[in-house]
């Protein structure tokens, strides 16, 4: 059997993550022979950031992956993942959540998604602020959605070298979800996933709760330009 460093790399990983913690393997910008090098060490769940690349692989590899959209999403886009994705990560307004409820609908699915938060210190990251994820719930038109389930919320920290930030900012998140839970979705089982941390923060975020980490240079390396 020939050597799989991939796969390796996958399995030492496994290895750390507490139980209830799910690893993404951050696949984007890497070729379909990493994700099948990955996907032969057990790993089922990979995340994409790019409507067109997201169905070229999942047309590709076997039809047993999960597949996580983790980028920033186009209304014209969801047409494309509505048919097969796993979980949609980063819904930043109720305009996107009726577009995919209304793609999920044509394609006969109810798509799972996670509300994307915005509490890092960079103007570059996308998301809701804490308050209007609260209004956007309070008004209650997303309860009309029959085909689409959100399943909690993802955010990502600064990038920083502060650790005490980067423990603060997921903390805060953390906090939200429970506020949330309690308030809007006591009785709903599914929303129960917290989507925060990547290679570099990981730990950090799992010591906060988070359910769902984001991993693709510690297992892929660095991008391939």
């Amino acid at each position: 059997m020939k050597d799989n460093p991939i796969g390796e790399k996958i399995k030492a990983l496994h290895a750390t993550l507490p139980q209830g913690v799910t690893l993404i393997a951050v696949s984007k910008y890497h070729p379909i022979d990493a994700i099948q090098a990955a996907y032969d060490a057990g790993q089922r769940h990979f995340g994409e950031s790019k409507a067109q690349d997201l169905t070229a692989k999942h047309e590709a590899l076997p039809k047993d992956i999960n597949w996580h959209f983790i980028g920033h999403l186009q209304t014209n886009k969801i047409k494309y993942m509505a048919p097969f994705v796993s979980l949609i990560h980063g819904v930043d307004s109720l305009k996107l959540l009726k577009e995919i409820d209304k793609q999920a609908a044509k394609a006969g699915r109810r798509v799972k998604c996670l509300l994307q938060i915005h509490i890092a210190q960079e103007e570059t990251k996308f998301g809701f602020s804490p308050n209007e994820c609260k209004e956007m719930l309070d008004q209650g038109e997303w309860r009309e959605l029959k085909n689409i389930q959100l399943c909690g919320l993802m955010g990502m920290a600064t990038n920083t070298d502060s650790i005490d930030q980067v423990r603060a900012e997921f903390s805060s998140l953390s906090s939200l979800f429970d506020e949330l839970k309690s308030a809007f979705f006591t009785h709903d089982e599914a929303f129960c996933e917290l989507s925060m941390g990547m290679s570099d923060d990981y730990p950090e975020a799992i010591e906060a709760g988070s359910t769902l980490v984001r991993v693709g240079s510690k297992i892929f390396g660095e991008r391939v330009y």
